[in-house]
C-alpha cells in the first residue's frame, strides 16, 4: 500500500499468520498498531484493519521489511532482513515518502546494520526520507504497552508535522 509523495511511510516487520490469511496489515486481535495510530492523531477514527487503503486518502501508508509470513518475526532469517532493507530502499527511492517509520526496532536494527540504533527520530536519513524507529505494536511485544506505544507514535506525529511546517517557511 504505497503511493507516491506519501507523507509517512509506516514499515512492518513482516505479516503474522492472521494478517496473511485476511491481507490486511496489522490485523492479528491484539495486534496495536491501529489504536495508537489513531490515539496519535494519525487517523480521524479508530480504523479496522480491513480498511488499512484509507491510510493513503490520509497521506499514509503501508509495507513490510519481509513479506514473508510467520507466527513470529524471530523465524526470519538475517538474510532476510538485509535483503528486505534492500527491497524498502528501492521502494523509497521510487516513491519518495517524506519520511519512513520502522515498526519493530530489531528489524530495523538487522535490516540496517545498525545494532545500536534506539527508538525515535534517527540521526541518518533513508534515501532522503526522515527515519524514525518504533517499537512492535504486536500483542507479543510486552515491553511496551499502548500508552507508550501512543507516546512514540505522537512523538513522530507532531514531530514530523513540525518539520515539515519549518521547511515549509525556509521555502517561502
Amino acid at each position: 500500500m504505497i503511493a507516491p509523495g506519501l507523507k509517512v511511510l509506516f514499515c512492518g516487520i513482516n505479516p503474522g499468520l492472521y494478517s496473511a490469511a485476511t491481507g490486511f496489515h496489522f490485523a492479528r486481535p491484539g495486534n496495536r498498531f491501529w489504536p495508537a495510530l489513531h490515539a496519535a492523531g494519525f487517523t480521524p477514527r479508530l480504523f479496522h484493519p480491513s480498511e488499512n487503503t484509507r491510510l493513503l486518502d490520509l497521506g499514509y501508508g503501508l509495507t513490510n521489511l519481509v513479506n514473508r509470513a510467520t507466527a513470529s518475526a524471530d523465524e526470519l532469517s538475517n538474510e532476510e532482513f538485509v535483503q528486505g532493507g534492500k527491497a524498502l530502499m528501492r521502494k523509497i527511492r521510487r516513491f519518495r515518502p517524506r519520511a519512513v517509520a520502522f515498526v519493530g526496532m530489531g528489524a530495523y536494527r538487522a535490516a540496517f546494520g545498525r545494532p545500536t540504533a534506539t527508538l525515535g527520530l534517527q540521526p541518518e536519513r533513508l534515501e532522503g526520507a526522515e527515519l524514525w524507529v518504533l517499537p512492535s505494536p504486536s500483542g507479543l511485544n510486552a515491553n511496551y504497552q499502548l500508552p507508550a506505544l501512543i507516546k512514540m507514535f505522537r512523538e513522530l506525529n507532531h514531530g514530523h508535522q513540525a518539520r515539515q511546517i519549518a521547511e515549509a517557511g525556509n521555502r517561502r
